[in-house]
This record gives C-alpha cells, sequence and structure tokens, in this order.
C-alpha cells in the first residue's frame, strides 16, 4: 500500500513499532524510482498517544497537510502460536499478555490514530480513513482469538465513526484483502498446499487508490474486498458494513 499510493503522486509517512529495515528500503526504492522523497520512516508505536501525534504532526511538518489515513498496523495469530493456521490455539490457552498487545495494537491502536488524525482532517473539509479489516468469516473462526475479536472491534469502530462524520467531508471505510495474504502476518513453515491459496499483497492496491480518490466521495461506513475488486465496476467489491442510513 506504501508503495501503491507513493506511485500515485502520494506522500507518505510510514510506520512501524520497531524495526526500520525494511521502511527504510521503500523508502529508498521509492526515491530511486521517482527521484523525490516521497515515502518517510518513522518509527512508531500505535498503542502510544503520543507516538500517533507525532506521526500526524510529522506529515504536518514535512508537507503542511493531511489527507489520508491508512490504519493498518496490526499484531496477528502468529503470536498466540506459530503454527496457527494448522493448529489453531483455544483462547484460554492464549496468553494474557499476548491478548493485551492485539488488542491494543489492533484496536486502540486504530482509535489512537484517528484521534489525532481527524481534527487536520475537518479543517481541511476532505479526508478519508480506511481501517484494513478481513472477512467476517475470519472474526467467527475457531481458534482465532484475539485477532478475530479484534477486527470485529475495528469493524464496529468504522461504522460509528462513518456516522459521526458523516457530511464532514472526511470517509470511514474497511478495506480486506478477502483472504489470508502473503504478509509477515503468516509464519513460515506453512505446508506447500497452505501456501498456494494465500493472495498477494498488491491486490489491495487497486481499491485502496480508488477508496482515497474523489470517485469514492460517497463512500462511507462501506466494506471494500479486495479479491472482488473490478476497476469497471467497484460496486461488486463493495458491501454494507451493518450501518442502514435512516
Amino acid at each position: 500500500m506504501t508503495l501503491g499510493l507513493a506511485r500515485a503522486g502520494a506522500r507518505v509517512i510510514a510506520t512501524a513499532a520497531r524495526e526500520s529495515a525494511e521502511l527504510e528500503q521503500v523508502a529508498a526504492e521509492m526515491h530511486a524510482e521517482c527521484g523525490e522523497q516521497r515515502v518517510v520512516p518513522l518509527i512508531a508505536d500505535v498503542r502510544s498517544a503520543e507516538d500517533c501525534e507525532r506521526v500526524v504532526n510529522a506529515a504536518l511538518a514535512q508537507w503542511q497537510r493531511l489527507d489520508i489515513l491508512v490504519n493498518n498496523a496490526g499484531r496477528g495469530m502468529k503470536y498466540a502460536s506459530e503454527r496457527f493456521l494448522v493448529e489453531p490455539p483455544r483462547f484460554w490457552e492464549v496468553e494474557p499478555e499476548t491478548w493485551r498487545m492485539v488488542i491494543d495494537t489492533n484496536v486502540n491502536g486504530p482509535f489512537l490514530m484517528a484521534r489525532a488524525a481527524v481534527p487536520h482532517l475537518l479543517r481541511a473539509g476532505r479526508g478519508r480513513i480506511v481501517n484494513i479489516s478481513m472477512n467476517h468469516d475470519t472474526m467467527r473462526r475457531r481458534g482465532f482469538s484475539p485477532y478475530g475479536p479484534s477486527k470485529a472491534a475495528l469493524e464496529s469502530e468504522t461504522i460509528i465513526w462513518a456516522q459521526d462524520l458523516e457530511g464532514t467531508g472526511v470517509t470511514v471505510n474497511a478495506l480486506l484483502p478477502g483472504g489470508a495474504t502473503a504478509t509477515g502476518m503468516i509464519p513460515p513453515g506453512l505446508p506447500d498446499a497452505v501456501r498456494a491459496t494465500l493472495l498477494e499483497p498488491e491486490i489491495i492496491v487497486a481499491p485502496l487508490l480508488w477508496l482515497v480518490s474523489a470517485d469514492a466521495d460517497g463512500i462511507n461506513g462501506r466494506r471494500l474486498l479486495a479479491n472482488r475488486w473490478e476497476g469497471a465496476d467497484p460496486a461488486l467489491a463493495i458491501e454494507d458494513a451493518g450501518w442502514t442510513r435512516s
């Protein structure tokens, strides 16, 4: 998503909680590709309100504006068990500190980032918040605590925030790949049959670019499934997130 946004002309603050090497590699790749600094790497933990404010302030200091927030920071099931896809852990087997870490990152992190960003988006009169979610079936899947509950909470945040921001020019939507995706959240050593079913991360770029564009001005409180995306007809990928307008 960082590369996709930057290639489309956006300037991106890309964050990670601990390790900077991958961020710096992405920033260097974009600089070499386009000849300017479109990606700024920043170590920041979304569990910290101070770090979230620092990320927003970095964007404003660098470019004097803020248009888009993508809440993609997340902790997955591998922290509960490296074999979660083949031997799902039961919820009582999850360590309390693991539960708290996942919930704090996946539920509180998006709140803290949105809380820091929204006042600036409101002043601009336009903005996008995109919360990265997952399939409803996975939220209810056996052995997927605490990751499933955390994303169910994120979808609730999406629906409520969309209503809170209705009519402001700032929209809130959920975007999901539509299946398990070959990212760092998937542990190594999976059976070949399981790995062959994984989606490629690039699947999410096209619907993201559409969602943050002016073409999606009327889209608010919805879910977009990247694996259903057909650029000629975005409606195929859009689901109601559960908010029925009165």
